[in-house]
């Protein structure tokens, strides 16, 4: 692994991602906006909001980077970049840690500015710290964007690429706990909410509105959200291959 590939690489993303303002706003401005609408929503109601608004403020990040990466990351293979990419001198970890560590510095700011606003103007509380609600919306961010890189390499076009969002982050988002109560649901529904990282990125999330406790299921819960963009990440590594055609 080459620590200057890897720089390059994540800056030559990140200047793409500069001189696109539409996909910053996607970025910055859509779980800012979500959040908004959930505080406006939820107005004549303000114990609902502070009692879902923590968990959503981490899991919103995760939604909107899941479609700019996997979109962003297929332009790359229709274009052709990859694959000239590949055909030089350069690993596929260089490659793909230069992309991560591009898109991990948008899910910092993403998740901060997010926060921000979420714990200033519109007034949100949680019982825990807030900088651990920061810190799982950043890790969230990084799962959708090891998920967008991986359903990248089986989509064909940026239509395709978005068709993923409901087929991979809508069953999460609805199995996760955030509408029902998992143990209210049919078991088999359960067993599927087992297996989806976000089941455990919304436990820890609302582990930290409550107040804890943070024991071994919290440490696990976060240990597992870690360990699914590890694993996201060397699943996409697979699908990088010298020929994208």
């Amino acid at each position: 692994m080459s620590a200057r590939a890897t720089w390059a690489t994540a800056v030559r993303v990140l200047a793409q991602l500069r001189r696109d303002p539409r996909t910053i706003l996607l970025i910055v401005g859509v779980p800012c906006l979500l959040e908004t609408l959930l505080k406006e929503i939820y107005s004549g109601r303000p114990a609902v909001f502070q009692h879902v608004g923590g968990p959503l403020l981490g899991l919103f990040p995760f939604v909107s980077m899941f479609v700019v990466t996997s979109v962003t990351m297929l332009r790359e293979r229709v274009s052709g970049t990859l694959e000239r990419l590949m055909s030089m001198p350069i690993g596929k970890l260089d490659l793909l840690t230069g992309y991560a560590s591009a898109f991990a510095v948008m899910a910092v700011a993403q998740a901060t500015l997010v926060s921000l606003l979420a714990f200033g103007l519109l007034d949100l509380h949680v019982a825990g710290p807030r900088w651990g609600v920061v810190t799982l919306a950043v890790g969230n961010a990084l799962l959708g964007m090891g998920l967008g890189l991986l359903v990248s390499a089986f989509a064909r076009s940026e239509f395709q690429a978005v068709q993923f969002m409901p087929a991979v982050v809508l069953p999460q988002f609805l199995l996760s706990g955030i509408l029902v109560a998992r143990h209210d649901m049919a078991r088999w529904l359960q067993i599927v909410s087992d297996v989806l990282p976000l089941t455990y990125a919304y436990d820890a999330l609302a582990g930290i509105v409550r107040g804890g406790p943070y024991g071994g299921r919290f440490v696990l819960d976060v240990g597992i959200t870690a360990g699914a963009v590890l694993v996201a990440l060397a699943l996409a590594a697979v699908t990088l291959r010298r020929r994208t055609g």
